[in-house]
């Protein structure tokens, strides 16, 4: 669109661009301000610091918990301080193909390029923040950011890692309170599949989804498939992945820093800073379906024995249900006997 041949006015244009982004239903989604949200009024800016906590441990989550090649672990932190009509990503809405980079490989290019092109077009994006990697899955990562009373949400989007197109975050989190700032926020993270990927466990080859899926929330019973790294049939609810805690700070004239490379003093937590019981996951056994019943063993005209076999596909953790017996036998009579 050529900016310099427009006669309408700035906020006729601004309409049209909002219209237009959503008949495109690609990228960064944008909205209509919605009206039944309250006016934050603060007059001041905010400043908070973020500490993410993650709380993927094998006890929590047993099955097919990765242990090398990579362990389990936690890519950095993508965030942005934006408006109400904005979203980085959304629950039941698709992924942009920054969103798919990120959660399929990491990358975070064409994610932050989106945001600043939104940015740049509507105005809805105060900052962008970011937080290094955790090398471990029970690290914490800590960063700062700012907010004011036109741009009082916050977004952003962690990497489960590794996985196909997994990942926690939070969508449009209101840090204002009509005419206050509020002091702390703490929300659990579950774990969300960008519906780009169709693998069903942590360590699966790239299967892209074709058509595209709608960012969905994995579930102990959803995706309904035994193989699913998350499928915990005796859970009502997943325990947390994650934990993230925004505090308010006193404002300063501190430079907020972007960090993007994994450290390692923020593998492991000290003293009480994760505050939770241990959680134990109960995991059942599970086995394969039963061979076929092998030849009849015995003299002729005599009864004799068959046996059946079958094997452990996950052993059994945290008290969850032991395995059956693995044989089988009966009694047969032995065919073809001379």
């Amino acid at each position: 669109m050529d900016t310099t041949k427009m006669t309408i006015s700035l906020f006729e244009a601004l309409c049209h661009l909002i219209v237009l982004m959503l008949s495109l239903g690609q990228g960064i989604h944008s909205m209509p301000v919605p009206t039944d949200i309250p006016m934050c009024t603060a007059s001041e800016t905010a400043q908070y610091s973020l500490t993410f906590t993650g709380k993927w441990t094998q006890a929590a989550f047993p099955k097919q918990y990765p242990r090398y090649r990579p362990p389990a672990q936690w890519s950095n932190l993508i965030g942005v301080t934006h408006s109400s009509d904005f979203h980085m990503w959304q629950r039941n809405e698709f992924a942009s193909n920054g969103v798919r980079e990120f959660t399929e490989k990491g990358e975070a290019w064409t994610l932050v390029k989106e945001v600043e092109t939104a940015g740049e077009r509507i105005q809805s994006v105060y900052g962008i923040l970011s937080a290094p990697a955790v090398v471990g899955g029970t690290g914490q990562m800590n960063t700062e950011f700012e907010v004011f009373a036109r741009h009082s949400f916050l977004s952003f989007i962690v990497r489960i890692v590794p996985s196909p197109d997994w990942f926690v975050g939070v969508d449009s989190i209101d840090l204002c309170d009509g005419d206050h700032w509020k002091e702390n926020v703490s929300v659990d993270l579950f774990p969300y599949d960008a519906g780009t990927d169709s693998g069903f466990t942590f360590s699966s080859p790239n299967f892209e989804t074709i058509p595209q899926d709608k960012i969905t929330q994995i579930t102990s019973s959803f995706p309904s498939h035994p193989a699913n790294s998350f499928f915990y049939p005796r859970l009502k609810h997943l325990p947390p992945i994650a934990k993230v805690t925004l505090t308010k700070i006193k404002k300063t004239n501190k430079i907020i820093s972007l960090p993007m490379e994994p450290t390692q003093s923020n593998q492991l937590p000290t003293g009480n800073e994760i505050e939770d019981k241990l959680i134990n996951t109960p995991l059942d056994c599970e086995v394969s379906v039963w061979s076929p019943w092998g030849l009849c063993k015995g003299k002729c005209g005599e009864s004799g024995v068959q046996h059946r076999t079958r094997y452990i596909i996950m052993h059994p953790a945290n008290n969850g249900a032991a395995c059956p017996l693995l044989e089988e036998e009966r009694k047969c009579f032995p065919d073809n006997c001379l």
